[in-house]
């Protein structure tokens, strides 16, 4: 059977909802959101929920949330300003175990982000994200391979960019990663928003943050991967990274690229 019309319970009937959401009250500001998407961007999920009065969840905070309605705009104001409510995203989706995977990554493609909570057995809600995905992938059967993946362009900067100049670029290409170009380096949305929270205070003396050089962040590296690879191989390599992304050849590869390729139908399950 394709792996992308079986259920999420039955391609991953342990694992489902190991993953708790990570919440904020609509109260919260800004910056303690920061402080919760540092350690978990990517590592363990890709938003926060957003919960109500009466803790039901309203609304999701991912780091292009914090870009876009923060720091983008024309006149920065104090983080602290911000309430979680005031830039959180309105659109949930919610999914069950009966959901097939096609599914759920056709609701991503509609709204753009890799994330949805789904119901646990102790009253709460759990995340599945792109990640989880990954999960997924590592345990199909294929035979593609990494240069089978749709060439995508490669959204870079230079050395001597501005933080303005990356977040544009994030924002134009809806990328949450840009590479330096001619490497395999890279700035990611949760990398400026640890630059804010743990050396900038979150910028509470800190005048023209958007107009610093880019290379003052610290940048990460791509893993660089020299072997066309199966995907399912690919998959559990990037499901064991804390940050994951690939580089290979002329292409990147992000745990997003891995969910359309679960489209196809050659991923099958074994058996």
């Amino acid at each position: 059977m394709k792996i992308s019309e079986a259920t999420l319970r039955h391609l991953l009937p342990i694992s489902l909802t190991n993953a708790p959401c990570v919440s904020i009250q609509k109260e919260a500001k800004v910056d303690e959101a920061i402080g919760l998407l540092v350690p978990y961007l990517e590592s363990m999920t890709d938003s926060l929920v957003v919960t109500g009065d009466s803790n039901e969840p309203i609304g999701i905070i991912g780091g292009k949330d914090v870009i876009e309605n923060v720091l983008a705009s024309p006149a920065i104001k104090p983080i602290g300003d911000h309430s979680a409510e005031s830039i959180m995203s309105g659109i949930i989706t919610r999914v069950e175990g009966a959901t097939k995977l096609a599914d759920l990554i056709s609701e991503w493609k509609k709204t753009g982000r890799a994330f949805s909570i789904i119901p646990n057995a102790i009253g709460g809600y759990s995340a599945i994200s792109a990640r989880k995905v990954l999960e997924i992938g590592k345990t199909a059967m294929t035979d593609m391979a990494i240069s089978e993946l749709p060439k995508k362009k490669v959204v870079s900067f230079s050395m001597d960019s501005t933080i303005r100049d990356v977040i544009d670029l994030m924002l134009k290409n809806r990328t949450r990663k840009v590479l330096l170009e001619n490497t395999n380096e890279f700035v990611s949305d949760r990398i400026i928003l640890e630059k804010l929270a743990m050396e900038l205070a979150y910028l509470k003396d800190v005048d023209g943050f958007m107009s610093l050089p880019v290379s003052g962040l610290g940048m990460e590296y791509a893993k660089v991967i020299t072997k066309d690879l199966m995907l399912n191989e690919l998959s559990s390599i990037m499901f064991g990274m804390m940050h994951p992304y690939v580089s290979f050849r002329d292409q990147v590869v992000s745990p997003w690229d891995i969910c359309l390729a679960l489209l196809s139908e050659r991923f099958q399950e074994y058996g």
